[in-house]
């Protein structure tokens, strides 16, 4: 079973791809709203491709927990979303992912140009991570039973 992670933006959607094993995450793709026609279709269209069997898309909260204005706009993404994918969506906290991956990406000492292009897939990355770091005990568990 592959998951898709995704950040939502304004202006790009990161997309990020975990292993079969659900144990890694890694960067997969932009979107840029800007350029992309239909990005829905797109999402779809990678869904299918790579056998995905559920999304998880980062949902911005603010710091004391609330939804604010961006959080409603990946809500309403999401509802969207389900409208042409057939697959399960969670949403995940993603309070602080953005700035996790600029502070990797400056470690890194990429220019300025660089991280604007890698920014969105590898926060989409950290969100996936994240993601897969809370259900890792979950999905032990199921591969023992499997191979018992």
């Amino acid at each position: 079973m592959k998951i898709l992670g995704i950040d939502y933006g304004e202006k790009r959607i990161g997309l990020a791809l975990s292993d079969a094993s659900n144990i890694v995450a890694g960067s997969f793709k932009v979107l840029n709203r800007d350029t992309t026609s239909n990005w829905l279709e797109e999402i779809k269209t990678i869904v299918d491709e790579n056998k995905i069997e559920k999304i998880v898309i980062g949902l911005p909260r603010n710091m004391n927990g609330s939804l604010g204005e961006k959080g409603k706009e990946v809500l309403a993404f999401v509802k969207s979303l389900e409208k042409v994918i057939n697959v399960p969506i969670v949403t995940w906290d993603e309070r602080l992912t953005t700035v996790s991956a600029e502070k990797v990406l400056r470690e890194a000492e990429l220019s300025r140009k660089k991280r604007k292009g890698i920014l969105d897939k590898l926060s989409a990355s950290i969100i996936l991570q994240n993601y897969l770091d809370s259900i890792v005990p979950d999905q032990k568990e199921k591969n023992k039973e499997s191979n018992e």
